[in-house]
């Protein structure tokens, strides 16, 4: 979604923050604008489209000055258009970037205009400059007007704001979306996350949440939600300037792989509270189209396809909303019978994958209520094609067998699914709450997940020399399988198969012996009695299991079912997620063994661009 950077300095800012933009485009965004301080005034450039065309004007009118701010939107209240972009300001005297959503700016809009303050955007982030600059109108200083500020705003929020008032200040807030802050040697930064700074510093405070912080060329000071001055511990990042090089990984798959926890947080950053999705996280007037849906069409290929197929299983379980999942190859040869409000949803990690993208023109001209893309590029042909979009924020993915794409689809999904149950009053207050809260706490239950690297590493060492191997598991595990078996195949070159469990009686068991060892996904669920019988058929048969199982299952699981892998999954919603993790592993470390390509497996193509 949006993207800020911010700095104060004792060199001309505009290119710090046009760099900051660049390093920002992966998270997606329509409009981008940059304000910089100078001589007592504000000056500012805004844009529809791209950095590269801001760049274009910062050409023709420069736009020098020791402290600025800018920011990449992308939109959610107003259409993509210049007088949406940001900064935006107020009297001309504060400019103000925002990320997020402000839930009560109706409310507090028809309190700015009573009071006199004219609107020029149709976004909920008018109102927050607008609300600063009438504090600051009160006797304030921006750092106090800021403070004051965000205790009337509910939703969530990550703000950088300046004063012609106050040369060289910035003050900057945030709550729901993440802010770092970056030290340098008499000067200091804000951004997004690191990414943008690490060309000029390497020293970072990660502001927590409710932190309010002010800072100049001197120094900083940092306030928490209750107004109390705090110190936060100041960390030196281990990554360098260039976020695609592998750094301390042997491959790209590997380091993507460790990634997810970072990329699944960014996935949700901003897009749920504490107890609710966030409105319009899809884009303009979501959701008064997402109210309508009565049916979901799921359409993609490979991975994403597996993506889709544990969404089916959530959306009808969680959101009581029939759902359909097709391979995109297949889609378009057909005349699929389209229900009235149904949504067409298209997975694609690249957005140009060219069946997904045939499939989406295909349903363009076939009566659904609207198209939505799941995606991880922004600029792609899919976003640009679709009427609604949930960019996954994967950031860059190199490796061509994806690991952070899909676990981000699948986060994408259940923001999706939650969102629909949340519009059509189809889940109580309480529950939906649960929900959210898990949610939450996927990017810890992912970093938990990797602790297991060095046990699978040492369980590949029985794979490496097979030929074949077959995965189990049973409803939303199924798919998780099937993705399992995918990414064995992809880097190995060992021919894998996922089957639904409870189909071995019809086929599979032939080939089980001592030789194909059996891989089984085992949640803790009502299905995991059923999945213990198949284990039992398996085992009965000579063959070698290993079975990937949540904590609270392996009380029913016996030595003689083989070798278990066991992590705390966090519940029904979390666990296709978390339970991916360990397959993924044990498909990097097989590869490494065999001494195949990892990164680039002979045949495959990252973005397969031709039908």
């Amino acid at each position: 979604m949006c993207g800020i950077v911010a700095a104060t300095t004792l060199r001309d800012v505009s290119e710090i923050l046009i760099s900051g933009l660049r390093a920002l485009e992966y998270r997606g965004y329509d409009s981008a604008g940059i304000s910089v301080q100078r001589n007592g005034a504000l000056s500012r450039l805004r844009i529809k489209g791209k950095v590269k065309d801001l760049q274009a004007l910062l050409d023709e009118t420069p736009l020098p000055g020791f402290c600025g701010i800018a920011h990449t939107r992308w939109a959610t209240h107003g259409v993509p258009n210049t007088s949406n972009a940001h900064p935006h300001t107020s009297k001309n005297e504060i400019d103000l970037v925002h990320n997020g959503i402000i839930e009560n700016h109706d409310e507090l809009r028809a309190e700015l205009q009573a009071a006199g303050y004219e609107f020029s955007s149709e976004t909920d982030s008018e109102v927050v400059v607008h609300l600063v600059h009438s504090l600051v109108s009160q006797g304030n200083d921006l750092f106090s007007a800021l403070r004051l500020a965000v205790k009337r705003l509910r939703g969530a929020y990550a703000i950088a704001a300046v004063s012609s008032r106050e040369p060289g200040v910035i003050a900057g807030a945030r709550a729901g979306s993440p802010m770092v802050l970056g030290i340098g040697f008499h000067e200091h930064f804000l951004a997004s996350d690191i990414y943008p700074l690490l060309s000029v510093t390497n020293r970072f405070v990660y502001l927590e949440e409710g932190d309010i912080v002010r800072l100049d060329t001197n120094g900083y000071e940092i306030r928490d939600r209750e107004d109390q001055a705090v110190n936060r511990e100041v960390k030196e990042a281990d990554v360098s300037a260039d976020a695609v090089q592998r750094g301390q990984y042997r491959h790209y798959m590997q380091k993507e792989i460790f990634e997810q926890p970072v990329a699944v947080a960014d996935t949700l950053e901003g897009r749920i509270s504490s107890d609710r999705v966030l409105p319009n996280i899809f884009g303009v007037g979501a959701e008064e189209t997402l109210k309508r849906v009565r049916q979901v069409h799921i359409v993609a290929c490979g991975t994403s396809f597996h993506a889709g197929l544990v969404a089916r299983y959530q959306l009808e379980q969680l959101a009581g909303i029939p759902c359909m999942v097709e391979v995109a190859s297949e889609y378009r040869y057909r005349n699929p019978v389209v229900p009235d409000n149904a949504l067409f949803v298209v997975i694609s990690q690249s957005g140009e994958t060219a069946d997904t993208l045939a499939a989406l023109r295909h349903a363009k001209k076939s009566g659904y209520l609207a198209t939505l893309a799941i995606c991880n590029v922004p600029e792609s042909s899919i976003v640009r094609e679709t009427d609604l979009i949930l960019m996954t924020r994967a950031g860059p993915e190199i490796a061509v067998a994806s690991t952070k794409a899909f676990t981000t689809q699948l986060v994408a999904l259940q923001l999706l699914v939650l969102s629909l149950a949340q519009l059509g009053d189809r889940v109580k207050a309480a529950k939906l709450a649960q929900w959210v809260r898990e949610l939450s706490s996927l990017p810890e239950m992912i970093r938990r997940a990797l602790e297991l690297d060095g046990r699978v590493e040492m369980l590949a060492a029985r794979f490496a020399e097979k030929h074949h191997a077959l995965f189990l598991g049973r409803g939303s595990h199924y798919p998780i399988a099937m993705e399992g078996a995918l990414k064995l195949k992809e880097i190995s070159y060992i021919h894998a198969e996922a089957y639904p469990a409870g189909e071995l009686k019809h086929g599979p068991l032939a080939l089980v012996d001592y030789d194909m060892p059996v891989v089984a996904v085992a949640p803790n669920n009502r299905l995991l009695k059923k999945l213990i019988s198949n284990i039992e058929e398996v085992r009965a048969r000579g063959g070698e299991m290993y079975v990937i199982a949540d904590a609270e299952a392996v009380a029913s699981l016996k030595e003689r079912h083989g070798e278990i892998i066991e992590l705390n999954t966090g519940g029904d919603l979390l666990a296709p997620v978390v339970l991916t993790i360990p397959l993924q592993l044990l498909a990097y470390h097989v590869a490494v063994l065999r001494g195949t390509d990892v990164d680039q497996p002979r045949n495959l193509a990252k973005s397969v661009t031709v039908e």
